[in-house]
């Protein structure tokens, strides 16, 4: 039990870290009080641009990566020959990039109102399932330039990793991601529910 509270912990404490809001006050405004109110990349890169939100991009999807890899070293590690975890690692992996992710959206560090953890979840997939991960990157690559568009390249990479980790992981890990990916699901719903209620004076 102790290994996994450390895992959880140590995932949730790094998903807490809000690098969106402190990028953003480093130029003049919150990112929880401008534009669709939303802690992330996308919310930066529409008032900052590009270059400037870069390192909210890397920031939040490392959250997820390093909690992945502190899984791992608390775990073992145990992967397959791919890279893939398996054995007595996939279940501190997930639960650290769980942890992460949560941390993300509800952060204890900024007042529990975070963003909702795409990033953190991509990143701690890259430790989950390496070639999968890569599978995603290559399919968002090839559709961004297809129909000239990073977010929709975005979406078809995020939304096909379950279908891609099928090829290198059992069922029940796959399951496991569609899990972590109904913490996003849920924090889309909020967020759209928070967008319908007026702002307080």
């Amino acid at each position: 039990m102790v290994p996994l509270l450390v895992v959880v912990i140590g995932g949730y404490l790094l998903g807490s870290v809000p690098v969106a809001v402190l990028v953003g006050r480093a130029h003049g405004f919150d990112p929880r009080e401008s534009g669709d109110r939303n802690p992330g990349f996308w919310n930066v890169r529409a008032h900052l641009g590009r270059r400037a939100a870069a390192p909210v991009f890397a920031g939040d999807t490392l959250k997820g990566t390093f909690a992945g890899l502190l899984a791992l070293v608390v775990s073992g590690p145990h992967t397959t020959g791919l890279g893939a975890v398996t054995g007595e690692s996939v279940l501190p992996v997930y639960l650290a990039v769980a942890a992460a992710m949560i941390g993300h959206a509800w952060p204890v560090f900024a007042g529990f109102r975070g963003g909702r953890s795409v990033l953190a979840f991509v990143g701690g997939f890259a430790v989950i399932c390496p070639p999968a991960f890569l599978l995603g990157v290559a399919v968002l690559t090839a559709s961004a330039l297809l129909t000239r568009s990073f977010a929709i390249g975005a979406r078809a990479g995020v939304f096909g990793i379950p279908l891609l980790q099928l090829l290198f992981a059992p069922v029940e890990q796959v399951a496991g991601t569609g899990a972590l990916m109904c913490l996003i699901g849920l924090r889309f719903g909020q967020a759209a529910r928070a967008a319908g209620t007026p702002r307080r004076p």
